[in-house]
């Protein structure tokens, strides 16, 4: 499966000097974690989320100036953040975007991987044209037993060109089985 058919098209967005406050109403207007802040000609330029608001709440940690707050690995909140007035001080950059044309697997390895909530999608000049979020892939679970099987079938087809008459696939409550020989070894 890929992003386009998951994302939410047109996103909320943010420019660079949005106030930091008016960030945070947009979040709470839409109930949404993050809103990607946009460039002239609609490229990402970053991303504001929740924790880089609530950053400026947290404000320095006294014991991080300290060595020995170092040394028992007292959270840094950089300063950026906690001064920040606008999306661009906020945010965090570059975004780590991903194309509409990728799978669902490498969103959720991205998102698991750095810990992300939300990826803008881009096109191929790098204009924002939605965003997937942890939600959206929660949903790609949910999907029918006959949808998951006819894009699996589509996939040994087009992908892996395997047309073997011997090969038995079943899909159960989303549990796939692929069973039976091939022709050749290598398959």
């Amino acid at each position: 499966m890929q992003i386009v058919e998951l994302m939410t098209r047109d996103p909320i967005a943010v420019g660079p000097e949005t106030p930091l406050k008016d960030v945070a109403a947009i979040l709470l207007e839409h109930g949404i974690s993050g809103v990607p802040v946009i460039g002239e000609r609609l490229e990402v330029l970053g991303v504001v989320s929740e924790a880089d608001i609530i950053a400026k709440e947290v404000g320095p940690d006294p014991r991080v100036r300290r060595l020995i707050g170092w040394l028992l690995g007292g959270r840094y909140v950089d300063r950026q953040k906690i001064e920040a007035r606008t999306a661009t001080e906020a945010m965090e950059s570059p975004a780590i975007t991903v194309g509409a044309g990728e799978t669902v697997a490498e969103a959720a390895r991205l998102m698991t991987e750095l810990g992300i909530k939300r990826l803008p999608v881009v096109d191929d000049e790098g204009v924002l044209i939605g965003i997937v979020t942890r939600t959206d892939l929660v949903r790609a679970f949910t999907r029918a037993d006959e949808e998951i099987e006819r894009e699996i079938r589509q996939m040994l087809l087009e992908t892996l060109w395997l047309d073997e008459p011997g090969l038995q696939l079943s899909i159960e409550r989303g549990e796939v089985r692929l069973a039976g020989k091939m022709r050749r070894r290598s398959d």
